[in-house]
């Protein structure tokens, strides 16, 4: 189901260099995360890449959230048909999750779509993946920050993605499981 192969119409609010988080939004911790990435870590992801957007896509988004949308900076979408098409057109896939329990679905379907996920330790937890290589974990905004200009404007996004995608089909598709 989220597989890079698809075509998805891209979403009018996606433009510059899409950094899509998914979840529900009136989930705690997603808020928080919300909360912590556009206040804390984007501001220095800005700095690198000022055509960066964060595109925060999610049902229910708290009032928090959406207080966070900013035009041209920061997109608060709330409940979308499908998220696929988000996710197709991003630069990358963020996770900065600071309080988890359980594999994050998010991580995993970023990964499967093919795009570089830069996650927090927390986000990152109970996934199989070889950081670096088919997953970036980041802990501080400005390691977050690095890691999302380098993922998301060199060639090494592209091939951490492909990486992630195999990866998700050798440990998490069906057969696998």
């Amino acid at each position: 189901y989220f597989s890079p192969d698809g075509h998805y119409d891209r979403p009018v609010d996606i433009a510059g260099t899409p950094l899509v988080f998914t979840g529900a939004m009136d989930y705690w911790p997603n808020v928080d995360a919300a909360v912590h990435f556009v206040t804390t870590i984007f501001p220095g992801i800005r700095q690198r890449i000022p055509d960066a957007r964060a595109i925060i896509v999610g049902s229910n988004p708290a009032p928090a959230v959406k207080a966070l949308a900013r035009s041209g900076e920061v997109v608060v979408t709330g409940r979308v048909p499908d998220v696929r098409p988000y996710i197709a057109h991003a630069s990358a896939v963020v996770a900065p999750i600071r309080v988890a329990r359980g594999v994050q679905n998010k991580v995993l379907e970023g990964m499967a779509m093919a795009k570089p996920v830069i996650a927090s330790p927390a986000a990152a937890t109970g996934i199989e993946a070889e950081e670096g290589k088919e997953l970036v974990i980041a802990e501080s905004a400005d390691s977050f920050a690095a890691a999302t200009e380098v993922v998301a404007l060199t060639p090494m996004g592209k091939t951490i993605g492909e990486s992630a995608r195999r990866r998700v089909i050798a440990n998490y598709g069906w057969s696998a499981s």
